[in-house]
């Protein structure tokens, strides 16, 4: 799947169709510059989950979990401040990126050999102010 935005009035349908198009995906790897969108993009996928939290870059926590209104938790990973893949273990990733809970995760290519083996990869790319989202189902 491969969709163009120049705005982010754009956002609320680029979640909208990301999630219909996997919607059997719990799991979406987002790749990209610094600046590129993807917190912003994941702030919009949660308010399409019906989180009502404010959702915002974990940075320092690696992990902030948020809930939709009927409760189920949404896991939200940024690992770019992560220092060695000893730190993912020692949040216990496993329980989060197992649970069949949506986890969106930022600077995924800190933990990619950490991966479960079916993901949604998310590559943003920004050229002149316009961002190309490039969505593909890993099994």
């Amino acid at each position: 799947m491969q969709l163009t935005f120049s705005t982010t009035n754009e956002l609320p349908q680029v979640a909208r169709q990301l999630l219909a198009q996997f919607i059997d995906q719990r799991f979406f790897a987002f790749f990209g510059k610094m600046g590129v969108g993807k917190t912003t993009l994941i702030k919009e996928i949660c308010l399409q989950l019906g989180v009502a939290d404010n959702v915002c870059s974990p940075t320092f926590a690696i992990v902030n979990e948020y809930r939709t209104a009927t409760g189920d938790p949404v896991y939200h990973f940024d690992f770019y401040r992560m220092k060695s893949l000893d730190e993912a273990y020692d949040i216990g990733y496993e329980e989060y990126f197992y649970s069949g809970e949506y986890c969106f995760t930022e600077w995924t290519e800190k933990v990619e050999q950490l991966l479960p083996d079916s993901y949604v990869r998310v590559e943003i790319v920004e050229n002149n102010g316009t961002r190309t989202l490039q969505a593909t189902a890993i099994d």
